[in-house]
């Protein structure tokens, strides 16, 4: 009863994020630490595409295909000024994945702190008893040597 109760509201999260999509596409492109370094710089303001590229051992074709993943995924808005194609990251796409992971962890943490509260009960309850006598502790004495 208890898995499927875990497994329910497990289901019942995902589905509250059905925009997972959007989700998908977003943890897709911060798995690569490429992308996640592109962000970082980002992080510190509007920047031209060559000044992204400089830190990468990468061709500019390559720069160009991380920042087109990270742009559909909505993380980064790319802008045109004559020649000048500064990307400036958004904020909005990072917030949602930080609210959907933030929801995993209050669950986790509540999760933990109820089997953290059910073990005190236990340690405190003191030793085990089998049909209404305690059960003495073992100690190295009392085993058989093989």
């Amino acid at each position: 009863m208890l898995i499927l109760y875990f497994t329910n509201r497990l289901y019942n999260r995902l589905v509250k994020y059905m925009q997972s999509t959007s989700l998908d596409s977003t943890f897709a492109a911060l798995a690569d630490p490429t992308r996640r370094a592109i962000l970082a710089r980002l992080a510190q303001g509007e920047t031209s595409v060559t000044e992204l590229a400089e830190p990468f051992a990468m061709s500019m074709p390559a720069i160009s295909k991380h920042l087109k993943v990270l742009e559909k995924a909505g993380l980064i808005d790319r802008g045109r000024e004559a020649q000048y194609r500064p990307a400036r990251l958004n904020p909005a796409a990072l917030k949602s994945a930080a609210d959907w992971i933030e929801e995993y962890r209050q669950f986790w943490e509540h999760s933990f702190d109820r089997l953290d509260a059910y073990l005190k009960r236990l340690q405190a309850d003191g030793p085990a008893t089998v049909d209404g006598a305690q059960t003495p502790k073992a100690s190295g004495k009392d085993r058989k040597e093989k």
